[in-house]
């Protein structure tokens, strides 16, 4: 499996972690903060030609590595994220 670099922005209280470039993502996992120790996933789009690839999972990943070490929580409104939630307890110790 391709592993790809995964970039994380945040501004004002939305954020996102994408694959590409900030303007013209080829995947991204976009977020909102609710407060400083919460962040709501409501949305995943990975671009065609990236499919199959795991993509999604890799931003999921990151988000939870960062959700770990600044200690916040989680909850996934998205329903790709939600499904790997659902499958996976290895990460539900950010899940709020």
């Amino acid at each position: 499996m391709e592993t790809y670099q995964v970039h994380i922005t945040e501004e004002d209280n939305k954020g996102k972690a994408y694959i590409g470039t900030s303007a013209k993502p080829l995947a991204a996992m976009t977020y909102s903060k609710a407060g400083n120790d919460l962040i709501i996933i409501d949305h995943t789009e990975v671009d065609q030609s990236l499919r199959g690839k795991n993509i999604g999972r890799q931003l999921l990943d990151a988000l939870v590595e960062m959700a770990r070490n600044k200690g916040i929580k989680m909850m996934p409104l998205c329903p790709y994220a939600k499904s790997v939630f659902d499958k996976d307890d290895s990460i539900h110790d950010v899940l709020k």
